[in-house]
Order: structure tokens, then C-alpha cells, then sequence
């Protein structure tokens, strides 16, 4: 590891190195935005050569992709937090994805995942087999009983891609004219919520789930 440049202060350790030209990145992208962010801003920004910077990460869209994974650890803490007491599967994805639309547009760091297309979280990326898998270790962080509620661990996949693919398609692609939060929620209740909604136990496979009645189009989770 070079000692030349970091500013005066070279980092004790190759994790210090990578972390720091993580956060010279993400100062690089409020000031410039992430399309115009170069791996020479970034070697500039820490004072070091580009060759410096290659030691640690091949690509900017690696480092960038690090700053945005970064940033949504926060955010998965944060949105569980949100969910506390919140114990009902339909009210708690419900809920948990009013918070991300409400949530990741605002982020910086979180609306990289939408400008990266090929980001492990959101974007192409989406159904990719690691980010379904991130996505069903988010719904295990959530305050429901899922094997009480009948759903399984290969349900939890599944429901974390169906999430992952609606999230997606709400944020890059909204309704013209774009709906309000309360026809969303309507929108999710109406269509999404009734699969959790199971009255009897888990069915075998290649059986029908039995659900409970969806309730009108501007309905609640209650």
C-alpha cells in the first residue's frame, strides 16, 4: 500500500484505505452527481494517484456501488425500526414499502441504486439471485411471525422479489399523473396485502391459498 499523498495522513490498514476512498467518493457525488464522478475526482479528492485507487477497487462503479450499499445498511436499520409493532405480514410490507417510497428519492446514497443498472439492489439488478436473497434477510429483520403467519422460507424469496419488482417499477416508472401516497397504499392493500392474508394454514404445494376478502380499492391494512 502506498503511504505517498491521502493527505499527510496515510491509513494504517488496506480497510481503512477502501473506506476512506468510499467516503471521497461520496463527497465527489454531492458535488458532482455519480454520472460525472470520475475515478480521477475521487484520487484527487484524497490526494493519491489513480494507480492508488485501482489497488483497492477495478472500477468507480464499484466504489460507487459500495457508497450505496453503505448507505442502505442504514436504511434497512431505520426502516425496521419504522416497523416496530407492527406485527401483521400484510400491514408490515404494506408499510415497509410506503417507507421506501418515501424514503429512497430522498437519500442520495440510496437513489445510487436507482442510477446504477447494474446495482445488486434495485434497478436491473433487481431479481438477481444475491439481492432476492438480500431482500428475504430484510423481511427476516421484520417484527412478524412468518411460520405463523403460513409463510415459509422459499415464500420469503418469493415475496421479496414481487416487492423488489413493484419498488422498482413505483419509483423509475410512476403514474402519469403520479398518484398520492393514500392511492399507493389503496393500490398495495387492494392487490398486494391479500396474499398474506392466509385464513387457514399454509396449503401444500400446487394447492390454492386460501385468502381473506380484499376489501374495496381504497381499503385499510386493518
Amino acid at each position: 500500500m502506498a503511504h505517498h499523498g491521502w493527505g499527510g495522513r496515510p491509513p494504517a490498514s488496506d480497510a481503512e484505505a477502501r473506506q476512506r476512498i468510499v467516503d471521497a467518493t461520496a463527497r465527489c457525488i454531492d458535488r458532482h452527481g455519480v454520472v460525472k464522478t470520475t475515478l480521477s475526482d475521487v484520487a484527487h479528492e484524497l490526494g493519491v494517484t489513480r494507480q492508488t485507487v485501482y489497488r483497492h477497487f477495478d472500477r468507480i462503479s464499484d466504489i460507487v456501488g459500495e457508497v450505496a450499499a453503505q448507505g442502505a445498511e442504514s436504511f434497512v436499520d431505520r426502516l425496521v425500526d419504522h416497523l416496530q409493532g407492527i406485527g401483521d405480514p400484510a400491514g408490515a410490507v404494506v408499510e415497509g414499502m410506503m417507507f421506501c417510497l418515501r424514503t429512497i428519492p430522498t437519500e442520495p446514497r440510496l437513489s445510487l441504486l436507482l442510477q446504477l443498472r447494474d446495482s445488486a439492489a434495485f434497478g436491473r439488478g433487481a431479481t438477481a439471485a444475491d439481492a432476492i436473497a438480500y431482500g428475504a434477510q430484510m423481511l427476516h429483520r421484520f417484527p412478524v411471525d412468518w411460520a405463523s403467519a403460513g409463510v415459509g422460507e422459499d415464500d420469503l424469496n418469493g415475496l421479496a422479489e414481487i416487492i423488489m419488482r413493484l419498488l422498482t417499477s413505483l419509483l423509475e416508472h410512476p403514474s402519469e399523473p403520479p398518484h398520492d401516497e393514500a392511492e399507493i397504499r389503496a393500490l398495495l392493500n387492494r392487490w398486494l396485502a391479500p396474499a398474506l392474508r392466509r385464513t387457514g394454514p399454509r396449503p401444500e404445494r400446487g394447492c390454492s391459498s386460501q385468502l381473506a376478502p380484499a376489501g374495496r380499492w381504497h381499503g385499510t391494512t386493518s
